[in-house]
């Protein structure tokens, strides 16, 4: 019964899981198996590549759990997946030791540069990895705890909300590019030689962060898939189409959204963790409310409310960017908005949407075709 309600009815899911799959088998071995003359070899440049796009996938399936199921529009998501990637940062900053360029073993490069005289508090355990794996998901989760709290009580809703949370993550940007904030200021976190012993730069670890991150993906995928299909989840959706008749039916509606936003945060700040190791950098950059605003098209250009074309989403305009910004890198927001506003026009449900009603419009033929050889 709960394999038939998680994934029977959810052929898109499926089709997602099993690439996913694909992709957990093929690339390994494409990667370290295939020799590197081979025109089938996959470089490191590539499985990082889909490393990258994995993560952002990830922080679209957050996004689509509380846009696509319970209708709040967050324009600051990426905050959360920013102070994932911090923490994760400070991890791997701590892990370098006498290796950094001034070779002090308890302060971070930049901090030695700035003549700090001892480690912040706030940076205290962040040498142990359990540590910093709890604090990638308790930091997000707190933010959005208490951002939640209060403007869900206050019934901050629409698009006041959409404007609160792009204030949010514009303020913290600005206060991460401040050197006296403690995280590297303007060029944020790098240089980082290891994880958990493991060098960044050999393609093994570049294997297994893929790996990890394509589990994680698909754990997370099950898990809201397992959600939404849940009372809880037709709760969250009975709270999206009719907000004020679900809380006069007597559920506490405030208590499902913020419960919701801070799963979606988490999941969010595990992204952001994921995505630091394989592409070696975390900066205030990652703050920025373009960058928000582009995960929302994600989700929008994939299909909200369905998941699997928030991942659809993430990918086909990752892809896009990365084309675009190599080939003609002035037109890229150009593009951007021009797709945007041609998907909000003419795909409200996205490239899913697009999908179905091409099958409806086969289907109907096909009974046409019926009726008249009959």
């Amino acid at each position: 019964m709960l394999t038939q309600r998680l994934f029977m009815s959810d052929k898109g899911g499926m089709v997602i899981l099993a690439l996913l799959i694909l992709l957990a088998v093929v690339v390994p071995i494409l990667a370290l198996a295939v020799p590197a003359d081979s025109p089938l070899h996959m470089s490191s440049y590539s499985v990082t590549l889909l490393g990258k796009f994995l993560c952002y996938a990830l922080l679209a399936l957050s996004l689509d759990m509380i846009w696509g199921y319970c209708g709040i529009l967050s324009l600051g998501h990426g905050v959360f997946f920013a102070l994932g990637g911090y923490c994760m940062g400070m991890y791997l900053m701590r892990q370098i030791g006498t290796r950094g360029v001034y070779g002090n073993a308890d302060l971070p490069d930049f901090m030695v540069f700035l003549n700090w005289s001892e480690l912040p508090w706030y940076w205290s355990g962040f040498s142990h990895f359990p540590f910093a794996l709890l604090m990638m998901m308790v930091v997000p989760g707190l933010l959005a705890l208490v951002f939640g709290w209060l403007a869900f009580r206050s019934r901050v809703t629409g698009v006041y909300l959409s404007i609160i949370t792009q204030a949010l993550t514009y303020a913290l940007m600005l206060a991460f590019f401040r050197n006296e904030m403690g995280f590297g200021g303007n060029n944020g976190l790098t240089d980082f030689k290891d994880i958990l012993g493991f060098p960044l730069a050999a393609d093994s670890t570049r294997v297994t962060l893929f790996l990890i991150t394509v589990l994680t993906l698909g754990s997370a995928y099950v898990l809201c898939r397992f959600i939404v299909t849940s009372r809880l989840g037709r709760v969250i959706t009975a709270i999206r189409d009719a907000e004020s008749r679900t809380r006069f039916c007597g559920y506490k509606v405030e208590s499902y959204k913020l419960w919701l936003f801070v799963f979606s945060a988490m999941l969010a700040g595990i992204a952001g963790a994921l995505f630091v190791p394989q592409v070696g950098i975390i900066n205030p950059g990652e703050f920025a409310p373009l960058n928000s605003i582009e995960q929302v098209i994600w989700v929008a250009v994939g299909g909200r409310g369905t998941l699997y074309g928030a991942i659809t989403g993430a990918f086909a305009v990752n892809y896009a960017k990365t084309w675009f910004t190599s080939a003609y890198p002035e037109a890229w927001l150009f593009a951007l908005g021009t797709l945007f506003v041609l998907v909000t026009i003419f795909l409200p449900k996205g490239l899913v949407g697009l999908l179905a009603r091409f099958k409806k419009t086969e289907e109907k033929k096909a009974e046409v075709l019926q009726e008249k050889s009959a």
